[in-house]
């Protein structure tokens, strides 16, 4: 064979063995009705609602900082309600609040 003729042949193998290949499962998007409901379980989580019966009225340092700790509840049971119906991986880094000094 020439040499040009070997490289398309090479590239109809290459492509035909491509078209078995499985692709990656789709990203859930926020249209998704399984993504509106843990969207929704993880507002009404156990977490969430302790922590809304922690807050102070009239004590705004207090507030802000249960207000934090509420949206840190509510995105762990949105994540962990993904993870449970298989859509998203698991995984992932959970943002550290500083805590001062150096770093």
């Amino acid at each position: 064979m020439i040499p040009v003729a070997r490289s398309f042949l090479i590239l109809a193998l290459l492509a035909a063995a491509g078209c078995g290949a499985r692709q990656p499962a789709a990203p859930a998007t926020a249209e998704d009705p399984a993504v509106a409901a843990c969207r929704d379980e993880a507002r009404d989580s156990p977490a969430v609602r302790d922590l809304g019966r922690r807050m102070l009225i009239g004590d705004i340092s207090q507030t802000e900082r249960v207000r934090a700790e509420q949206r840190a509840a509510e995105a762990r049971a949105f994540n962990d309600c993904l993870r449970r119906r298989g859509l998203a991986r698991g995984g992932g880094v959970e943002q550290v609040q500083p805590r001062g000094g150096i770093f």
